[in-house]
């Protein structure tokens, strides 16, 4: 017989609405030729110069996704890499004009995810979980604890 369970599942509740919001942003985003990453690497660039560590670490990306989503926004004409003003051997991602008018379709798209999310929810409601979340991200989990590695088994090869 299972344990009874004696709290809420947060786990099961953030990581489901959290992926499907995640599905419903891809899915807006494609429409216009972007992904999450390249809206964020987009909008994080504007705001002020950043190296791509910087803009990796505020995406939540490692150094090659990073790569991978700087080389698509080169390709696409979006942004460049140039050196740092601050620092020369450090590379910066400086946002074309073309790719600051595709961030600000981009952020219209991401505010309208949003709002339709949290539109399902009264006014009231609304006001509580996003003030709880807040809370929550700038308080008890602000900052990740080290966990062990999961296991991953080795790809079989094809014969």
């Amino acid at each position: 017989m299972a344990p009874a369970r004696t709290e809420s599942d947060l786990s099961f509740l953030l990581d489901r609405t959290s992926h499907v919001l995640r599905t419903r942003m891809a899915a807006a985003l494609a429409e216009i030729g972007l992904t999450a990453r390249m809206h964020c690497v987009l909008v994080h660039a504007l705001e002020q110069e950043r190296t791509q560590v910087q803009l990796a670490e505020l995406g939540d990306m490692d150094k090659t996704t990073m790569v991978v989503t700087v080389d698509a926004l080169e390709q696409a004409g979006l942004a460049e890499r140039r050196p740092s003003s601050a620092d020369r051997r450090a590379r910066v991602i400086v946002v074309t004009e073309k790719g600051a008018e595709v961030a600000k379709r981009s952020q219209r798209i991401v505010d309208g995810v949003h709002r339709e999310a949290l539109g399902a929810l009264p006014d009231d409601e609304r006001e509580v979980l996003l003030r709880a979340l807040n809370r929550l991200v700038t308080g008890h989990l602000s900052i990740p604890v080290a966990a062990p590695p999961t296991a991953r088994r080795a790809r079989e090869r094809a014969k």
